[in-house]
């Protein structure tokens, strides 16, 4: 079977945009964030659909872009949120789809935290964390709960202590 959509799945922090970006370049394909796309879209950021029509809705919408996003022929490497693949049968949904291929960026707890709490003025779901132990406390217990959904995924790429140009070479591996 040949794959026509690659997404990239993990935690936030797990480096999903930056390994889009540049296996869009090395494979000469489509690259769209599922964030952006439903933020240009409903014409309004995440934090403010979240504040505005609540976390059901913000979900429901979620689903809704992402099918959509997953019917355009052209070949396509999709990001998308950390908590996308938690919520109605979405891994399900992905994985029955021909030529799409999902892999999961799977970043330690020690290493998201390092990651988020250098990027917090970034993140702000994170901006009340004030020590990396507390990064660490967050983190954990978010991604045990996520892990289930995340290890669904069809592929599964380790990507501590690697560079953003290591990964993609793994999943380029894994294509071949």
């Amino acid at each position: 079977m040949e794959i026509n959509k690659i997404i990239l799945l993990g935690y936030m922090g797990s480096g999903k945009s930056a390994v889009g970006s540049l296996l869009k370049d090395q494979l000469e394909s489509d690259y769209l964030d599922l964030d952006y796309y439903m933020e240009d879209k409903m014409r309004s950021n995440i934090p403010d659909i979240f504040k505005s029509k609540g976390e059901i809705y913000f979900r429901k919408m979620e689903r809704h872009y992402l099918e959509e996003v997953l019917e355009i022929k052209n070949p396509l490497i999709l990001s998308i949120g950390g908590g996308t693949p938690c919520y109605y049968d979405s891994m399900v949904y992905m994985n029955s789809l021909p030529g799409v291929m999902t892999i999961y960026l799977n970043t330690s707890v020690k290493e998201l935290s390092r990651r988020l709490f250098e990027a917090t003025s970034d993140r702000p779901l994170l901006k009340y964390l004030d020590t990396m132990e507390a990064f660490q406390e967050f983190v954990g217990k978010h991604l045990f709960e996520r892990s289930v959904f995340y290890n669904q995924a069809q592929y599964s790429v380790r990507t501590d202590g690697k560079t953003i140009a290591e990964v993609v070479t793994e999943i380029k591996k894994i294509l071949t």
